[in-house]
């Protein structure tokens, strides 16, 4: 395969093939870097050297009654996590300051649960106004699923984006979690476009699916339109059901990487939870397809020291996308 001429080919329009795809994922190895090439190709199109980055703050844990099988939270899950409600707004703040002092453009507020209640709905929508005016950072709310009517108060309080995955296929779905259908996740990132808000959607590889589930991930962000898309690669944790799944390594993330860049030009492609232990020596390489990722631990993982997040992107010659809105204290 001729990755720059296919790249180019997606530059000009077209959509790149099922067998395309696959070929992706099959890349020879000796051949990775020329599939980066073309990967990065495009994405220097969009984004020029620049990264965004992202921190969570994991706003409530645990106490989750979905059956997820990848999640330390869920109500099968036996992992040891930190168990507690939703944090009040002072909480909030201090994190988004943190951010905010970190360069850190996207701030992610997280909470554990099928949907949000009305008075966790009421924290957000009451902290949302006071981040954007002290700090003019982005924010991203992921609440679990949506009702409409609060969709609409996130967007009128200031939210920008809100995050909802889809984690796998449709047709895989079923082997990860039944408390919720794939519609149901669909159905919440519709109703985010809605009203407004910018939709992020994304998935977890690694969970015994198949090559041709990856490429129906990606092809179904696509037409979903999702603005941005974090790619979790698993970081099987024990107590749950995929404990002790371990199926990736480093060359197929990054190949899977070049899959979402080549499938979703234009998009933001973020490589999400488990890049430290599934990429390890070979993170770097990934910011050839993907220009954003997260900072600061995950949900119930940690990530990588900020240090060597920074150090990666200074050796990379990359620059941080950081412009908040407001420069007020």
């Amino acid at each position: 395969m001729d990755w720059l001429s296919l790249a180019d080919r997606v530059l000009d329009g077209e959509e790149i093939t099922d067998n395309e795809a696959l070929a992706i994922l099959n890349c020879p190895d000796d051949e990775l870097l020329l599939l980066l090439q073309g990967a990065y190709r495009i994405r220097k199109t969009y984004y020029g050297n620049k990264v965004k980055l992202n921190m969570i703050m994991n706003a409530k844990s645990g106490l989750c009654p979905e059956n997820c099988g990848y999640c330390s939270q869920s109500s099968i899950s036996t992992a040891s996590v930190p168990t507690y409600k939703m944090v009040n707004k002072d909480t909030i703040l201090q994190g988004a300051k943190r951010a905010y002092e970190a360069k850190i453009g996207t701030y992610c507020i997280v909470a554990s649960g099928r949907g949000p209640s009305d008075k966790e709905i009421d924290i957000v929508v009451s902290v949302v106004k006071e981040i954007k005016e002290m700090y003019g950072l982005k924010v991203c709310a992921c609440l679990g699923i949506l009702k409409p009517e609060q969709a609409l108060r996130l967007k009128e309080a200031g939210v920008d984006r809100y995050n909802h995955n889809i984690n796998t296929s449709k047709e895989h779905h079923p082997r990860i979690t039944t408390s919720h259908t794939y519609d149901d996740r669909v159905r919440t990132v519709e109703t985010v476009k809605e009203v407004g808000m910018s939709p992020c959607s994304g998935v977890i590889i690694g969970m015994k699916e198949t090559k041709q589930d990856v490429i129906a991930m990606a092809r179904s962000l696509k037409a979903l339109d999702a603005d941005s898309i974090p790619v979790n690669f698993l970081h099987a944790i024990d107590g749950t059901p995929l404990e002790g799944t371990n199926e990736l390594h480093p060359r197929y993330c990054l190949k899977v990487l070049a899959l979402f860049r080549y499938t979703n030009p234009t998009k933001e492609i973020r490589i999400s939870g488990g890049r430290e232990v599934n990429l390890r020596s070979l993170q770097p390489l990934g910011l050839y397809a993907a220009n954003s990722i997260f900072v600061g631990d995950y949900l119930t993982t940690a990530g990588q020291e900020k240090h060597a997040d920074f150090q990666m992107l200074e050796d990379l010659g990359f620059e941080i996308d950081f412009a908040p809105a407001s420069y007020a204290r």
